[in-house]
């Protein structure tokens, strides 16, 4: 396994948002975290980027392995520097700089010195950022902007992926456009672990899912044999 989190405790001052999650990811596999809003899935995928700052009274418990070292207790930029790239919700990319801007500012070989992913292969892979590589980032549409966001994450060339509601205020028609992107990229070797409300999204592009309601893994399952009962159970779908 590449990521091994077992019996992670978070907090957020006095509040207790995750308890005793145990999860796994396997080299080349796409994991999904599933749940409503609020049960704790961006704390998940906070608590292994070590953004839980014990300096505002945050802290958190437990064992969280990368390919059999310790993330607990690491440094976000340590964590990172381990080959782990992170997309958060809302896409965070620079307003002001343009997409070739926001893609340069974020590269770097990964911790093996490869260099796979480059400008010239993510403007493969995302031909459409090339034709708006000289536009500033807040002239970008939410898809444009969502697909910045993952490939300034591979400019990177992480380990692994982690991919906080990418869908998140996407109109299908681009939510179906990034199933794809994440399915090339899977193909391509690169693993994934994915926080996603939209199940439908979910089933296309992870193997293997994990259901959470408030801080708790409830249910683990291969996606592809996830009912509608227990989508309607947990998910109330």
């Amino acid at each position: 396994m590449i990521l091994e989190l077992k019996d992670v405790h978070s907090y957020y001052d006095k509040s207790h948002i995750l308890n005793g999650v145990s999860l796994s990811v396997a080299q080349g596999t796409s994991v999904c975290l599933l749940g409503r809003n609020g049960v704790g899935k961006s704390t998940t995928m906070k608590t292994i980027m070590g953004m839980l700052n014990p300096g505002e009274h945050c802290r958190t418990e437990g064992s969280l392995l990368f390919e059999g070292k310790e993330l607990a207790g690491l440094k976000s930029h340590a964590v990172a520097r381990l080959g782990i790239a992170y997309v958060p919700q809302g896409r965070h990319i620079f307003p002001t700089l343009t997409t070739e801007e926001n893609l340069r500012v974020a590269s770097r070989e990964g911790v093996d010195g490869s260099s796979k992913w480059n400008l010239a292969s993510v403007y493969e892979f995302f031909p459409r950022l090339e034709e708006r590589k000289d536009s500033k980032g807040d002239k970008l549409s939410g898809g444009e902007k969502q697909m910045l966001a993952v490939a300034r994450g591979l400019m990177q060339n992480p380990r692994m992926m982690l991919l906080d509601e990418i869908t998140e205020g996407l109109a299908p028609l681009i939510v179906d456009q990034l199933a794809v992107m994440v399915q090339n990229l899977i193909a391509q070797g690169v693993t994934i672990l994915i926080a996603e409300q939209n199940v439908k999204f979910a089933m296309k592009v992870s193997s293997d899912c994990y259901i959470l309601e408030r801080g708790v893994i409830v249910h683990h399952q291969a996606t592809n044999e996830l009912s509608a009962e227990t989508r309607k159970q947990y998910l109330g779908l």
